[in-house]
């Protein structure tokens, strides 16, 4: 039995996990900051860092103590080192290495989006029966929208990603400016079930020949809808008024169905080009219900999707993925630093 500590504070969530052999929960605590960030409309940054300051040490004991498990005990400290905001990464980066150092631990320095891959070694399912090589991997969050061959542990092939808005980053924008709120991926899907998806034509950028994605212009459609000359309009081609203002459940509900249909179609046919056994899916956004549902109807392969509590992050898949490190016998060293801008795959 291996026991890893892992450490998220990538952006506004301070949590702390103790990870069992890279597939068992043992404990996994979350301090959120929703509430202090929601006057806001977004994250702001300066905040999150001295918010993690402040709760970085009370979880990590929490950690241990949910677990019922002592320093003795843990093999290991896995830390999200990047992507991410650069204040609140070194609250957590820093806070390991003193730990790693103290507690003569080995430390393993952890790419954030390879933690939203990892999430799906932690489903029930996984401790008897792990997810099967090659997988395709769709990354979609507050910051990230990417398409992932993963043909074998650390062995990743990018194929494509947002050239704008990550799709998180839409729903947070579009929310905001229909006045609801944020976080805005629970509040578009919230207005969104009591609208008509089919009630306004809104555009879906394909890229044809490429697995990238791009928002910002179903973003402006939205927009042009609510805001342009003072009046609501339609988002097709000729931009008429419309007679009869749209409701804000509708535009909800159409902006939702556009993004899904786009993540959905591309990686329909990444999953049938490269012969992939199944797909997962991980980031905030997919515990969007509508991402959930139509990619298990639409997708030719068996789609792993995390349970909602690891979708959002959190520090439990940054120690799945710290073990599977771990126990391919790399270590980071005392010099490990935050890349604010760190990329799981060179394009």
């Amino acid at each position: 039995m291996t026991l890893l500590l892992g450490i998220e504070t990538s952006c506004d969530e301070t949590s702390a996990a103790i990870v069992e052999d890279g597939v068992r929960i043992h404990s996994n605590v979350v301090a959120s900051q929703i509430e202090l960030h929601a006057k806001y409309g977004g994250v702001f940054p300066e905040m999150a860092s001295r918010e993690h300051v402040l709760k970085i040490v009370p979880v990590i004991e929490r950690a241990l103590h949910d677990a019922q498990v002592a320093w003795p005990d843990v093999d290991a400290i896995a830390v999200t080192y990047g992507p991410g905001l650069a204040g609140s990464l070194l609250v957590g980066v820093n806070t390991a290495k003193g730990l790693a150092l103290a507690k003569s631990l080995p430390l393993i320095g952890i790419n954030h989006l390879e933690g939203h891959i990892y999430a799906s070694w932690l489903m029930p399912d996984a401790m008897d029966s792990s997810p099967e090589f090659p997988l395709l991997c769709l990354i979609v969050s507050g910051g990230h929208s990417e398409l992932i061959l993963m043909r074998a542990h650390g062995e990743y092939e990018w194929l494509g990603a947002t050239r704008d808005d990550a799709a998180g980053e839409a729903f947070d924008k579009v929310a905001r400016l229909l006045g609801l709120g944020y976080p805005g991926g629970p509040a578009i899907q919230k207005a969104a079930e009591q609208g008509d998806a089919g009630s306004l034509k809104l555009p879906r950028a394909w890229l044809a020949g490429t697995y990238d994605f791009s928002f910002s212009g179903l973003k402006t459609a939205v927009l042009r809808i609510v805001t342009a000359d003072g009046r609501r309009q339609t988002a097709d081609e000729s931009r008429s008024p419309i007679s009869v203002m749209p409701s804000v459940a509708d535009i909800a509900a159409s902006f939702q169905e556009s993004v899904v249909d786009v993540l959905v179609e591309k990686t329909r046919m990444a999953a049938e080009q490269f012969g992939v056994k199944q797909v997962l899916i991980g980031g905030g956004v997919a515990a969007n219900k509508t991402l959930r549902e139509q990619m298990r109807a639409r997708l030719p392969v068996p789609v792993l999707i995390p349970p909602i509590a690891l979708c959002t992050d959190n520090a439990a898949v940054i120690a799945s993925a710290g073990y599977f490190h771990f126990a391919n016998g790399e270590r980071s060293g005392w010099d490990l630093d935050v890349v604010p801008g760190l990329r799981l795959v060179s394009n």
